[in-house]
């Protein structure tokens, strides 16, 4: 239902720190029509032309970059709110980022909501460009 909230198009790029590449990031928008705390996000999921990032190399922030949680670290976070309309980014811890060209990336995003007893899965996957 929310699929097309899924993965931001155009928001896939290198990111760096000090000066170094260290990974890549995109944006997303939550698949539900409310906000929730970081806590409710089950699982986010990337995956570069059909290799899977390992969880513990994902990060999230839902502010702008200030404050940065592994995945593990999200599911005690209360005072972050991913707001319906805001996008939450997405970053893949991975030394030089991506390669230049041509990838397929994929984006899963799983939130539980508080009147829904099943987490609501949304999938996207896009060609994205990197120069």
């Amino acid at each position: 239902m929310f699929d097309n909230n899924v993965f931001t198009e155009g928001t896939c790029k290198k990111f760096e720190e000090a000066g170094n590449t260290m990974g890549y990031e995109l944006q997303t928008h939550i698949t539900y029509y409310r906000g929730i705390p970081l806590s409710m996000v089950n699982d986010i999921q990337v995956a570069v032309d059909g290799a899977a990032a390992a969880r513990e190399d994902i990060r999230c922030s839902v502010d702008g970059g200030e404050y940065w949680f592994t995945l593990d670290e999200m599911k005690t976070v209360v005072e972050h709110k991913w707001e319906y309309g805001e996008p939450m980014t997405v970053r893949v811890m991975r030394a030089g980022g991506l390669s230049r060209g041509t990838h397929e990336v994929a984006l899963t995003v799983i939130v539980r909501t508080a009147y829904i007893p099943v987490p609501l899965e949304g999938n996207k996957t896009r060609t994205v460009m990197i120069a």
